[in-house]
């Protein structure tokens, strides 16, 4: 059985099938921030929503994360490397990518076992 949360016309927020949820890409809230703050709003939002299935960051199985400009790429790593739990550090990648919002700097997609 699948079961999705946050159902919209175009996408939901997360589904959850087999022990798994998948996170649609989660921006900041605010795109007039720099990459640091950005970078720890889409965290949060990771966060709340692995939360809400009953799972949680040290469960990430793979992590995907679109910088709108690479020389983002040090600014974001230094708040994404307090946040993750040592030793639970997941499988990533991070490309440049054109995003949908000009003021959005970084986008994260996250699977993880719940």
């Amino acid at each position: 059985m699948i079961r999705r949360l946050d159902v919209g016309a175009r996408l939901s927020e997360m589904a959850v099938h087999r022990g798994t949820v998948y996170l649609a890409g989660q921006v900041a809230t605010d795109a007039s921030a720099g990459i640091q703050e950005q970078t720890a709003q889409v965290l949060a939002a990771v966060d709340t929503l692995l939360a809400r299935v009953g799972s949680h960051k040290s469960k990430i199985l793979m992590a995907q994360i679109f910088l709108a400009d690479l020389a983002d790429f040090d600014g974001m790593n230094a708040v994404w490397d307090t946040w993750v739990v040592p030793g639970h550090t997941p499988p990533r990648a991070t490309v440049q990518a054109a995003l949908a919002n000009p003021g959005w700097k970084i986008e994260m997609v996250v699977t993880a076992a719940v």
